[in-house]
């Protein structure tokens, strides 16, 4: 846990989320700025600064978080769906906690631009 990082105090209960799914390892939670009409973020509960640092032993938690968004998606009615994760503030990275972005509802480019 990280006392400076959003998404931490987000878990801990300090700042509240819009929450979709919540079990010991993993976070689902709406996006607060949304840029699809289903849009929301899965995290794990351990901080995990990105997709670089992830390490052996976060194998099974990563895994877990992509397949819950999945099932998180079709559950909320979209077969389709894109799932991005961000590293690095070059990336598009702005919170420094790893977190899927899970977004469906409309037509998406590639490239993301």
């Amino acid at each position: 846990m990280d006392d400076n990082c959003l998404f931490c105090k987000i878990i801990a209960g300090d700042i509240p989320a819009d929450k979709l799914y919540e079990d010991e390892d993993i976070l689902a939670f709406h996006d607060i700025n949304p840029e699809a009409p289903l849009h929301f973020l899965v995290i794990p509960k351990k901080h995990i600064i990105g997709p670089g640092y992830i390490d052996e032993t976060d194998q099974e938690i990563i895994g877990k978080i992509l397949r819950k968004g999945g099932e998180l998606a079709k559950e909320n009615g979209h077969e389709s769906f894109r799932l991005v994760a961000n590293n690095g503030a070059k990336a598009g990275q702005t919170v420094f906690h790893f977190h899927l972005h899970v977004m469906g509802g409309r037509p998406f480019s590639w490239p993301p631009g």
